[in-house]
Order: structure tokens, then C-alpha cells, then sequence
């Protein structure tokens, strides 16, 4: 098996695990600098039950496992709105069990943190880290459940196999939580 062979998250993965690194693929397919992109998950029995021609035309199998979750793409995110301000203004049909976002950053290693220079605004400091020699594109893939539960991807850009796919709960807390809140009333 080479490197580049696409991801198969192992079968003990749990759902969010398995629709995280599904999105990670769809969006590494897609290119690099690419717009946000925002799904919603749902339980694929769900689907298949009260939705059965749009699992067809979406190719879900009749028999998926246990507890599966599909993403479903929703509409393009505003690219000239601030991403927290855009989350903001979610809410969720109790139909969407979870929600993921996809989104491409810039960011440095922790041994930068000591250089970045005080008082920059957002902008200022955007532009600082896009010139700074350190600088990596990450790829971060984060997605949440109703009850809280939360699964993330990151990919580097310089990194860009699916191997090389980093995975965790807790590797992108401030867009987890974001996301979470899309489901308090």
C-alpha cells in the first residue's frame, strides 16, 4: 500500500470519526484554496428512511453500518463575512444530528509565537503570518455532534496524503465550539 492510497479510517472509528475524514477527502479532492465549505450531518438510516430518493441519488448503501452519519454540502459560505459572525447566524433542524466545516488557514509552529510583534490588529497580523518563512497551509476539517462530541482533521499542505492526515477531539477547541453553538437555541 503506498502513501497516497486513500484514507480508510480503521472500522473501530467511530461515525464522526468515519464522516470527518470522508469530508477531508471530498475537500483534498477538491484542490487547495478553496472557499469554506459547511455540512450538515445526518444519520444515515434516518436518511434512508424518511428521504429514500435523495439516498439514492446521493449512492448510500441500503445496508450502512450502525449509527452512520452522511454529510450533506449546504450552501456556499459567505466569503466576505467573518467565519464566527456566519456561524452565528445557524440553526439546525432537529433532522441534522451534527455539523462540519472545512476551512483553509495559515499557520506557524509554536517556536514563532515569541516573534510576533505586539499591538498588530487582524488585519496587520494576517499579513505577518502570510510572510513570515515558517508559515504552513493547514486544512482543518472540524465537526460536532448535538451532544457535544467534536472530531477533527488537519492536513498540511506540504503534507498533502492521506496519511499524513492528523486526527483528534480536541485540535481545533475555538471552531468546535463555534460549531457546537450552531445547536443552542
Amino acid at each position: 500500500m503506498s502513501n497516497d492510497s486513500p484514507a480508510t479510517p480503521p472500522m473501530a472509528a467511530s461515525p464522526l470519526t468515519r464522516a470527518v475524514l470522508e469530508i477531508d477527502e471530498y475537500a483534498s479532492g477538491l484542490g487547495w484554496d478553496q472557499p469554506a465549505r459547511l455540512f450538515a450531518l445526518v444519520d444515515t438510516a434516518r436518511l434512508r428512511t424518511e428521504e429514500p430518493g435523495l439516498a439514492r441519488r446521493l449512492g448510500l448503501p441500503e445496508d450502512g453500518a450502525a449509527g452512520s452519519l452522511t454529510p450533506i454540502e449546504q450552501e456556499e459560505v459567505p466569503a466576505g463575512d467573518p467565519l464566527d459572525e456566519f456561524l452565528g447566524t445557524i440553526a439546525w433542524p432537529e433532522s441534522v444530528s451534527g455539523c462540519a466545516l472545512t476551512v483553509e488557514r495559515l499557520m506557524l509552529p509554536p517556536s514563532a509565537e515569541d516573534s510576533v510583534p505586539d499591538d498588530l490588529d487582524d488585519t496587520r497580523l494576517a499579513q505577518w503570518v502570510a510572510a513570515h518563512p515558517d508559515r504552513q497551509e493547514v486544512r482543518m476539517t472540524v465537526a460536532v455532534l448535538r451532544d457535544g462530541a467534536r472530531e477533527s482533521a488537519l492536513r498540511l499542505r506540504g503534507k498533502d496524503s492521506p496519511s499524513q492526515v492528523l486526527t483528534g477531539a480536541g485540535l481545533v477547541p475555538g471552531l468546535a465550539e463555534a460549531l457546537v453553538a450552531t445547536f443552542e437555541e
